[in-house]
């Protein structure tokens, strides 16, 4: 962040204002970090770039035991990690809690697979020999949004970790004390010094950072805007780059489907984390046969939910984690209910105290309204009733997101056809869409670009070479 200029008796004074974490829930400062200065960026990435090669040696077998030592550690401080993400973005103890356990699962699954994906992989040709190696690119600049602040650096840094690169963690600035319980942690599991380094820098010196000859790749988890902002930068320097952008999915809900069981993912999908997922359902295309019943039955759900402080175990929706995001929203929802959508429920901003906003149902929505054609971040669905299969695949592809979808029928061969027309990174049929370190996460068009988890994620930033023996 620029230092901003004030001024005292005719004299410029230049101070740089300092990172916050504000508690969502009652709005208070609870800490508050220096920026980085450039020395210390400069000795970050001098740092990640001296430990890649000094740990070259070091196979995946032997990086698996980090792993493995740091799943150990994230079970033993779960609930000290989930309580510093419900004070710094307002995650239910609940979620934050089952995020921290998702974290570990990740790290374990890498240490068992990642070492047999990592290795030699012997290929006939006209050599004597010749081989595919998977070898470390070197320092990585992780660019990390705060919805989920433990996993969205977990699933990059285990396998980028395991593959021998070193991790610079440009954290959101909200969300800075999770980025440095992180770090502490992977430091208490055997990570390496200079393996895994947090940047408390801004978006104008982040630039400078990709940049840098040493710093061989980066992935961004945002908005469009700042995928394509990093992707520029990384583009004129020649940098391999994942981007997972954000998403609109659609929920589809075909005529056959089993409603109850549609409508209880439907309402776990929009308002886990209240609202705030990439991979969160967002339209809701409904088929005109079940319409009516469906959205008697989400909305009746949706005004059900409890709302309340995030450390209560029976609150279901906490604050939103930033007055701004409430802000956007309720510009989105006003002008859906201009445009002719209908309330069902919610629709105000619920508690007085903090940035709550209660969940909403709007329904009679359409492919021209904002809650349509942007990403809705926080506890808002938007309905849309259609005439059939081939409608409602239409309507999902309309959108310039691309990430995930879902299709809810009674015949699971239906569902698979009409989830391949979907133009999306991922389709799930009759079920959440949602991560998991075995399979290939991603999206594409303004949902990005590349894969993060699975076989593909662990080989993102790798160089994949070749040697070939006479």
């Amino acid at each position: 962040m620029a230092p901003t200029e004030s001024r005292d008796e005719g004299m410029t004074v230049w101070a740089a204002p300092r990172l916050r974490s504000v508690d969502p829930t009652t709005e208070e400062v609870i800490e508050e970090f220096d920026w980085s200065s450039p020395a210390e960026v400069e000795a970050a990435v001098a740092g990640a770039s001296r430990a890649v090669a000094r740990h070259a040696g070091r196979g995946p077998v032997e990086r698996a035991e980090w792993l493995r030592g740091a799943a150990a550690r994230l079970r033993s401080q779960r609930d000290q990690l989930a309580d510093v993400a419900t004070r710094e973005m307002g995650k239910t103890r609940t979620e934050a809690r089952a995020e921290v356990e998702k974290c570990a699962t990740a790290f374990e699954h890498y240490a068992r697979v990642g070492p047999e994906l990592l290795a030699d992989v012997d290929v006939a040709s006209d050599a004597r020999r010749s081989v595919v190696a998977f070898e470390p690119l070197g320092p990585i600049l992780a660019v990390m949004p705060w919805n989920f602040p433990y996993w969205q650096v977990v699933r990059h840094a285990a396998p980028a970790l395991l593959a021998g690169n070193a991790i610079l963690l440009k954290h959101a600035p909200s969300t800075t004390r999770c980025g440095l319980e992180l770090a502490e942690l992977l430091r208490a599991a055997g990570v390496p010094e200079g393996l895994f380094s947090v940047l408390r820098i801004d978006t104008d010196v982040v630039a400078g950072v990709i940049a840098d000859p040493r710093v061989r790749g980066v992935t961004v988890t945002g908005s469009p805007r700042a995928g394509s902002a990093v992707a520029r930068v990384a583009g004129e320097h020649l940098k391999k780059t994942v981007l997972e952008l954000g998403g609109s999915d659609a929920f589809i809900v075909l005529d056959d489907a089993d409603l109850p069981a549609a409508v209880d993912t439907a309402l776990g999908s929009r308002f886990q984390n209240c609202g705030q997922s990439c991979i969160a359902a967002k339209r809701f295309l409904v088929h005109e046969a079940v319409g009516e019943e469906f959205e008697e039955r989400f909305a009746k759900g949706a005004s059900q939910l409890v709302v309340g402080d995030p450390h209560d175990a029976a609150t279901q929706l906490g604050p939103m984690a930033r007055d701004d995001l409430r802000e956007t929203l309720e510009h989105q929802y006003a002008q859906a209910i201009d445009a002719g959508a209908r309330l069902l429920c919610g629709g105000g901003r619920g508690l007085e105290r903090g940035w709550y906003h209660q969940p909403t149902v709007l329904a009679e929505c359409d492919p021209n309204m904002l809650v349509m054609r942007e990403e809705t971040f926080g506890p808002l669905a938007a309905v849309m009733r259609v005439r059939d299969e081939d409608a409602a695949v239409a309507v999902a592809n309309a959108s310039g997101y691309g990430l995930g979808g879902n299709v809810w029928t009674g015949d699971a061969e239906r569902g698979l056809r009409v989830a391949r027309r979907l133009e999306s990174g991922s389709a799930f049929v009759n079920g959440m869409t949602h991560s998991d370190p075995r399979l290939p996460f991603g999206g594409i068009k303004r949902s990005g670009h590349g894969r993060e988890l699975g076989d593909i994620g662990l080989r993102e930033f790798v160089n994949v070479r070749t040697l070939w023996v006479g």
